[in-house]
């Protein structure tokens, strides 16, 4: 077996590359998207450096969370080439470690920041890109948001006493209880247009939603404008709450309730069932990374072929991502059980690494 001294050295070694790579990725986002708030933002009245930086600062590690696997590959990759090139494995062999034994500090690394990352990082990483969202409002000249509203057009479809409507928001706030820039469109009980409804904002109350300045628009009838227009609906504000959370700003401890409170209210919760299978699945998929990057990277150097492995490596995690994102849109639309498509890559990946580091060093 590995001794406790040369595994810690593994593990050291593995860990210090791979968050190398991770910092180097996430300071390059953090660049394009700081440049790019600025450009977007900096000839606005409300425009600061110190609200931009932070902005951007805090919507990062939820994007970075998508380089981790890659960060680990890659990391992987280089620690195993400079203890191969300085043929400290060569070493290791010659005493009778197997490449089992020396890959165990790096799958135990790549379990340990999988973990990590799910029930830590993740909930962190939502937290701020909520307070992202709401300094990004700041930028942009409106009053501060909470940190579950959003910025995106807003498209609802509900019901009521009168009929069905399709409700289109420029804006939502207060989890989609406020609207502005609304736009409503009614259909009478056969499912035939009935009219048109502009308003400047539209407040959800239990049974109804309070429209603020709206004109009716009927065909063949004058505009009507009213102060206030009252518009049933059947829709309860966890619904619409629901409907307009994007599964990246909601943590790992708090998919769960969301997915159970989604389904009693009847909404698709496919999203979100996917965003909790990733999370589950994101240590095996580390792991996955470590064994696809052992099988090209345990070549000796005066063996040659080392641009041919490093850019195997980069084409198994560039088929890698297809297939997991691939596997991501079909979970999220519901077309397989976001089970499967959350938990095949990982399972593929690490039994394709598996079947052929086994091939490579057992025959």
């Amino acid at each position: 077996m590995i001794g406790p001294t040369l595994g810690r050295y593994f593990a050291k070694r593995t860990f210090l590359a791979v968050a190398s790579i991770f910092a180097i990725a996430f300071l390059i986002v953090f660049l394009f998207d700081f440049l790019d708030m600025v450009r977007a933002n900096i000839d606005r009245a409300t425009f600061s450096w110190s609200t931009a930086l932070a902005a951007s600062l805090f919507r990062i590690p939820a994007f970075s969370e998508q380089v981790l696997p890659f960060a680990t590959l890659f990391g992987v990759m280089a620690a195993l080439l400079a203890l191969s090139r300085k043929l400290e494995l060569v070493v290791a062999r010659a005493a009778g470690i197997s490449v089992w034994q020396f890959l165990a500090p790096p799958i135990a690394v790549a379990l340990t920041v999988g973990i990590l990352s799910t029930i830590a990082y993740n909930p962190l990483a939502a937290h701020l890109k909520g307070r992202s969202e709401g300094l990004q409002t700041q930028l942009a000249g409106n009053a501060p948001r909470r940190a579950d509203d959003t910025m995106r057009e807003v498209w609802l479809r509900q019901n009521g006493e009168d009929g069905e409507s399709i409700v289109h928001a420029r804006q939502a706030t207060d989890r989609g209880l406020h609207l502005s820039g609304v736009t409503m469109h009614t259909f009478d009980e056969r499912g035939h247009f009935h009219s048109r409804i502009e308003a400047a904002t539209a407040d959800h109350e239990p049974g109804r939603w309070r429209l603020a300045d709206a004109w009716v628009f009927r065909a063949g009838e004058a505009p009507e404008h009213h102060d206030n227009l009252l518009v049933a609906t059947r829709l309860k504000a966890e619904q619409i709450g629901e409907s307009l959370t994007e599964p990246d700003t909601v943590s790992f401890w708090a998919l769960p309730s969301f997915i159970e409170t989604a389904r009693a209210a009847g909404l698709p919760a496919f999203q979100f069932e996917l965003q909790y299978q990733l999370l589950l699945a994101r240590p095996l998929l580390l792991v996955a990374m470590v064994l696809i990057a052992a099988t090209v990277s345990l070549r000796v150097f005066r063996f040659g072929n080392i641009g041919s492995m490093i850019l195997g490596g980069v084409a198994a995690g560039f088929v890698l991502y297809v297939a997991g994102e691939v596997a991501r849109g079909m979970g999220g639309a519901g077309i397989v059980p976001p089970l499967l498509a959350a938990w095949t890559p990982a399972v593929v990946a690490s039994s394709i690494g598996f079947t052929v580091l086994l091939h490579q060093e057992d025959g």
